[in-house]
């Protein structure tokens, strides 16, 4: 795939999309969404005419996002991770994150924040690795595992950064994916590096972050985070939609 990295200037900061992956949805999306309506796909298929393949699976775009400015470097999610990350059983890993960073200049190192939008598989990969996918020690870091590393050593990809994550989806937790406890949030407490928030929340001067758990409220939400931009200030309003996967 190409590591373009498209980007977009709002006043001093730059937005940059850094692809990480495409492939298939696990499902159809008619079943992810059974409620969804024809004229609602229509829609969809209007403002993105290549999100289904002739199988008619969904085909996804897998990406983060980089919002720099002259004082901060902060990265919005973070990908479908290396070949032994939480999303291996469905998502085309290993992803081309580290790639793409390269390729706009960005080194992991650099990056100062790290917003966990919400905790589905394919947003948090690269927050934490393991030895045997990234060694920490030369090697290259391409998400492929290497023969003879430790397997249980994990550490944040992003070393000095502060990662945040709603309060709401860390206790949700349990009822979501139990297993990110070990392979995410325990890793990132252990480093010292998990800020938990309670909703709304300004970051800096230019970035402020809205979540909302429900899909109703998440777009009231987002209306009301975007009658509010004034200047620079860039919102976050992140809705957490886990109805097609929690339905299990």
């Amino acid at each position: 795939m190409s590591l373009s990295v498209p980007h977009l200037r709002i006043g001093s900061t730059e937005i940059i999309a850094l692809a990480d992956g495409e492939g298939p949805f696990f499902s159809p999306r008619a079943e992810a969404f059974p409620e969804a309506t024809a004229g609602q796909w229509a829609e969809a298929d209007r403002y993105d005419p290549g999100a289904v393949d002739a199988e008619g699976r969904w085909r996804l775009q897998f990406r983060a996002y980089a919002i720099r400015s002259d004082k901060s470097l902060t990265l919005v999610d973070a990908g479908i991770g290396p070949a032994d990350g939480p999303a291996v059983s469905w998502a085309p890993v290993p992803g081309v994150l580290p790639e793409s960073l390269a390729a706009a200049n960005i080194d992991p190192a650099e990056v100062d924040t790290v917003v966990l939008t919400h905790l589905h598989t394919d947003h948090v990969g690269w927050a934490i690795v393991t030895e045997a996918a990234v060694p920490s020690m030369g090697g290259a870091v391409d998400g492929a595992p290497t023969s003879g590393s430790a397997t249980g050593d994990r550490r944040p990809y992003f070393p000095n950064a502060e990662y945040l994550l709603q309060r709401a989806e860390f206790d949700a937790l349990d009822a979501l994916n139990p297993q990110l406890r070990e392979t995410l949030t325990d890793p990132l407490s252990a480093a010292g590096q998990l800020r938990l928030l309670d909703g709304d929340t300004p970051l800096r001067a230019e970035l402020a972050y809205s979540h909302e758990l429900d899909p109703e409220a998440a777009r009231h939400s987002r209306k009301r985070m975007l009658g509010h931009q004034t200047g620079t200030t860039l919102h976050l309003a992140t809705p957490h939609l886990t109805e097609p996967f929690n339905s299990a």
